[in-house]
């Protein structure tokens, strides 16, 4: 059995410059944990496969497409392939979010 820790794992350098950190890699799917400070955002992009984020903790606001929702702790949002997405923290706590992308990309998110 295989555990990992996100506590334990290197922060991945991103172009969106949060914490985000590979909590799983295989042929099939790819998880990061993002940790949005108070104030931080990702900066709007496409991602060429389909995601759904988990949020953890806190509370957020999610973009996709044309919506704009916030949402809060225990909520799973399902973002389709290739339609511009973007997460902001507006809130004075911490948003933690797990991200799945499935299946696993073979090319970068291109930010728009």
């Amino acid at each position: 059995m295989k555990t990992i820790k996100y506590t334990e794992t290197e922060t991945s350098k991103n172009p969106h410059g949060i914490d985000a950190r590979k909590l799983y890699d295989s042929d099939h799917a790819l998880v990061m944990h993002l940790l949005l400070q108070p104030g931080e955002q990702l900066k709007k992009h496409i991602t060429p496969v389909d995601v759904f984020f988990y949020v953890l903790e806190g509370t957020g606001i999610v973009e996709i497409g044309d919506e704009k929702l916030e949402v809060t702790k225990d909520t799973l949002i399902d973002s389709p392939a290739k339609i511009p997405h973007c997460w902001y923290n507006k809130s004075d706590e911490i948003l933690r979010v797990l991200v799945t992308k499935v299946p696993k990309p073979n090319s970068t998110a291109k930010l728009l």
